[in-house]
């Protein structure tokens, strides 16, 4: 039976792990935790709706549960013509059969020690909370909420989350009956924040912005940050209790200091079919790989777990192990995101030939929230996958 390792224990790679298993491959996953982090449902740490142990779901469960080995440890380096990996624990390990799922890093902005963010290390949407908790004690504050960009690749950005964490905090201060005691602003770089979404989205965050005289800071370029606020290319600042910041994701260091192909944002170059560019046998999904297509693309979780399975039918296409046609990434590129809102969500959907915004008052926010237990569910195989999530 033919191996495969698979680092990086999160959406991507455990979905690689399961569908790797189905084709017949023996799988081992190298994770540098012990759980995968459920970020789509971890904006409800903060504002105590969910808890950590909620949204980290441990992978010895599912490694039991379809037969993969789990070793937990960090990878340091990569080398692909030796055809290489070296393990923080485990040392210099040879591999023909890689999948690359370990994710990005995050853009370096200066003072980023003073911000805090919803899709960083899971323990920051603890330290949010805490927080969080401490301006509600106190009864009033400033909040500024945002997220950056990467020039070298826009599909890196990720700032759903920072709007759906805003307007759920926004929800739980109003429920508390101190929201007019706050200052609410969001900040980012680019002139129309959202706009990739499409019309109907940016539309939607517009109008629920000037309801709920929420502030904005859009258009300037973040110089620093500092303990007390946001200062921008032209010295203007905005003052801050409480900063979440998401920076866009960049290469990771092990990776930009490896042979592999790489843009110029650091992440791995790969053909349709996720098998990296030049290194047969190897491949990269998910955050991890430089995405081709459209403008509006944008590297979400679905998107890494069709990358994830693909790369596993292609697997084992190339090994012999069944015939049949690869199948690429590209055509499945689009945008699906249910945005939540504390008390309401909005459906948003984009692919070349539209671009949809459905409003779902009440029903929404239950629907993500079943969408967590759905995806614990799923990947445990107690329940059948739906397809398109």
């Amino acid at each position: 039976m033919k191996n495969v390792m698979i680092i990086g224990g999160g959406i991507a790679g455990v979905e690689a792990a399961i569908y790797y298993r189905k084709e017949g491959f023996e799988v081992e996953l190298i994770s540098d935790r012990p759980y995968v982090f459920i970020y789509p449902i971890a904006i409800w740490i903060p504002v105590g709706t969910t808890t950590f142990d909620d949204v980290a779901f441990p992978l010895e469960k599912l490694a039991a549960r379809h037969g993969f080995t789990l070793s937990i440890d960090r990878v340091t380096s990569i080398n692909a013509r030796q055809r290489t990996i070296t393990l923080e624990k485990g040392g210099k390990r040879a591999t023909d059969h890689l999948v690359i799922a370990t994710g990005a890093s995050k853009m370096k902005h200066a003072g980023i020690e003073n911000t805090l963010s919803i899709c960083g290390a899971p323990e920051q949407s603890v330290q949010l909370k805490e927080k969080i908790d401490a301006l509600i004690k106190k009864g009033s504050g400033k909040i500024a909420f945002g997220f950056g960009g990467n020039p070298n690749d826009p599909s890196s950005v990720r700032g759903g989350p920072g709007f759906e964490l805003f307007f759920n905090l926004h929800h739980q201060l109003k429920k508390l009956g101190i929201r007019d005691n706050f200052e609410m602003t969001f900040f980012a770089p680019m002139a129309e924040p959202g706009a990739r979404m499409g019309k109907k989205a940016l539309s939607l965050i517009k109008t629920m912005f000037k309801q709920n005289r929420f502030g904005s800071r859009y258009g300037k370029k973040i110089a620093r940050f500092e303990e007390k606020g946001i200062v921008f290319e032209d010295e203007s600042i905005l003052e801050s209790d409480l900063t979440m910041f998401i920076p866009a994701g960049d290469g990771l260091s092990f990776i930009k200091e490896s042979d592999l192909p790489l843009n110029n944002a650091g992440f791995i170059r790969i053909d349709d079919f996720c098998e990296i560019v030049g290194v047969k046998g190897w491949y990269a999904i998910g955050d991890a790989s430089a995405l081709e297509g459209p403008d509006w693309k944008a590297k979400q979780g679905h998107i890494a777990e069709v990358m994830a399975r693909n790369a596993a039918h292609n697997s084992a296409i190339a090994w012999g192990f069944k015939s049949g046609e690869k199948k690429g990434y590209k055509d499945h590129l689009n945008i699906l995101c249910v945005m939540d809102m504390g008390n309401s969500a909005g459906f948003v959907y984009r692919d070349d030939k539209k671009a949809t915004l459905i409003p779902m008052p009440i029903i929404g926010h239950w629907m993500k929230i079943a969408w967590g237990w759905y995806y614990k569910m799923s990947k445990m195989g107690y329940i059948p996958r739906i397809p398109g999530m």
